[in-house]
């Protein structure tokens, strides 16, 4: 560690690549919690209806997991390289991908928004508004994969800082839109949970084109038509070797994470309450290890993909280290914040000791969750290490934390926050399983071509 705190290069590097991109997750994280805030201040279905439906973006994000997954994996290497033309095929091929998800998604939103929100609530009131919320919502999702390709491959072109600015910007534009159309304001009708709904559609639409404008400037990579339709099969094999372990993962985390969202939501209206509100304080907390492990995936990759084995190898060891020390520093934070949040919050008084009791237990999850975070999305991935994240899912989350949910909400009827706890042990159980693999240095690999 007194190696890792005297390299001033490296140290700089990870913070000029954290700072944008923990910066950009956290303005994302706010879109959530400023929804969740304003509806709160209306009603408790509301922002109970809004938290449930959007777990549908939530597993269109999960999908296209894989396709930035497979951008900052590859995009890392190849940048490192030098070798621009690989760049452009891998932008083609992922905005391809992105198209046959994000088409998918809108569909049945849009189509089907009634019978997706039965999945996730059994209380005909968080029904109603949930599927209104996806019927104007789910036009946003047809664009949100075109431009997280875009941002993707400016985080990985040494742009991130252009990457945050649009985000944020969007962000921004998305919460004054979001209290405009919620509340009423400049002789505008309120809307409630709708009004959430429009202002996420337009602030996408202004990202995309924010986006495709600045990938035309100088130094900055943008697709031609060329590009959307060249064929590459050995890249192509690279991109799903890479790719068909993130979206495996992607798909057991994302479904995983959803049914912890729909148990919870058949608990009642005060659990899925509460639970909302602990969801968008865990996203918030985070940031910064999504932050830390994108620049450190960059880092690695970049190294490893010049060749430079030895150094990929000794700068993930140095992120890993950093990773114990960013869930410690979250815990700590939920336990300082817990009185705010709930004296914030209008909710039942039933409502607000499911919260108390989720933002403990949440507090010391979140150090497994930095951890594997940052090691298994940031290291591992940076050498095309994928494969680890689908096997730990697969065991602690669907093997052990789901079925335990299940059974203790439906069979044996346990408490709310046993309940709650049941969906938070697969981070802690994949610890001692995470730093034996990391051992094996399976990730110091060298993907290009």
């Amino acid at each position: 560690m007194e190696k890792l705190f005297e390299d001033k290069a490296f140290l700089k590097r990870l913070f000029n690549l954290t700072l944008p991109l923990a910066f950009q997750a956290l303005m994302l994280a706010l879109v959530a919690a400023s929804d969740a805030v304003m509806l709160g201040r209306v009603e408790q279905n509301s922002m109970a209806a809004v938290s449930l439906a959007t777990q549908i973006q939530f597993i269109q994000n999960m999908m296209l997991c894989a396709v930035t997954g497979s951008i900052a994996i590859l995009g890392a290497q190849y940048w490192g390289k030098g070798d621009k033309k690989t760049i452009h095929k891998i932008f083609g091929m992922s905005l391809r991908i992105a198209f046959v998800i994000s088409l998918f998604v809108c569909i049945l939103c849009v189509g089907f928004s009634r019978q997706l929100m039965m999945i996730f609530a059994s209380d005909s009131e968080l029904i109603r508004i949930g599927a209104g919320y996806l019927r104007i919502a789910g036009w946003s999702y047809l664009l949100t994969g075109f431009s997280q390709c875009f941002l993707g491959m400016m985080r990985v072109t040494n742009h991130a800082e252009r990457c945050a600015l649009i985000s944020s910007g969007a962000v921004v534009i998305n919460i004054i839109l979001n209290a405009i159309f919620i509340f009423g304001f400049l002789g505008i009708p309120a809307m409630g949970a709708n009004g959430a709904a429009l202002a996420t559609l337009l602030a996408r639409i202004i990202e995309l084109v924010w986006a495709v404008v600045s990938s035309y400037q100088k130094d900055f990579i943008h697709p031609s038509w060329s590009d959307l339709l060249v064929r590459d099969k050995l890249l192509a094999k690279d991109y799903i070797k890479c790719g068909m372990p993130l979206a495996g993962a992607a798909m057991f985390w994302g479904v995983g994470f959803t049914s912890y969202t729909a148990i919870m939501g058949h608990l009642g209206t005060d659990a899925a309450a509460a639970n909302s509100v602990a969801a968008v304080v865990r996203d918030l907390m985070c940031c910064l290890c999504d932050g830390i492990s994108a620049a450190g995936g960059i880092i690695v990759g970049n190294e490893l993909g010049s060749g430079d084995l030895v150094k990929g190898k000794l700068y993930g060891g140095r992120i890993a280290r950093l990773s114990v020390y960013i869930g410690l520093f979250s815990t700590l934070v939920i336990l300082l914040v817990t009185p705010l949040v709930t004296s914030f919050m209008i909710l039942t008084p039933l409502a607000k000791r499911y919260l108390v009791g989720m933002m403990v237990i949440m507090a010391f999850y979140m150090i497994g969750r930095a951890i594997n975070t940052v090691i298994i999305n940031g290291v591992f991935a940076s050498g095309g290490d994928t494969l680890f994240d689908v096997y730990s899912l697969a065991v602690c989350m669907w093997c052990i934390a789901v079925p335990l949910a299940l059974l203790g909400a439906f069979v044996f009827k346990w408490p709310v926050l046993a309940v709650y706890a049941c969906t938070c042990v697969d981070e802690v159980g994949k610890l001692p399983w995470v730093f034996m693999h990391y051992k094996k240095y399976k990730w110091v690999k060298d993907l290009t071509r």
